[in-house]
């Protein structure tokens, strides 16, 4: 038994930091991550502590939601597929890509409707109308096909 700690066991319940809570209040961060693999995003709060150990060496501590949890900035895991390359940025990137592409499938709806509509009514044309049609624009070249690596264009800084 520990005279200092009062207990029997150097077991800790695991989200339960051994170190004592640090007399710093700690600092707060937040991350968005998005899984290169899957695609899926997200963005985590995290509470950050430094504690000092008996050897006088610095340890830093991650919390989130109150919970222990490894460094998001050393390995991070997809919450979905549980793929570890995960790109890890400040936050808001990933609400803010999610409501372009909210707004974009908004934008589509009635592009697609009238895509319909005008694919219709060139089917029930006569063939040389439908040709001078083709010639003005393609029903498609209004729509874009999205690529994972477009849903990420808005993070790449391009220096000029």
């Amino acid at each position: 038994m520990s005279d200092i700690a009062k207990t029997t066991s150097t077991a800790t319940p695991r989200g339960v930091s051994p170190f004592p809570r640090s007399a710093e209040p700690a600092a707060h961060e937040a991350y968005a991550h998005a899984c290169m693999k899957c695609g899926h995003g997200w963005e985590q709060a995290y509470e950050i502590e430094h504690h000092v150990d008996a050897k006088g060496e610095l340890h830093v501590v991650y919390y989130a939601d109150g919970e222990r949890v490894p460094s998001p900035l050393t390995r991070p895991l997809c919450m979905s597929c549980g793929s570890n390359v995960v790109r890890i940025m400040r936050a808001g990137q990933v609400s803010m890509v999610s409501d372009a592409i909210a707004n974009m499938h908004q934008r589509q709806g009635g592009h697609a409707k009238n895509a319909k509509n005008a694919k219709n009514a060139k089917k029930s044309a006569a063939p040389s109308e439908a040709a001078e049609d083709r010639t003005d624009g393609d029903e498609d070249a209004g729509r874009h096909h999205w690529h994972l690596s477009d849903l990420l264009h808005p993070f790449q800084h391009h220096r000029k």
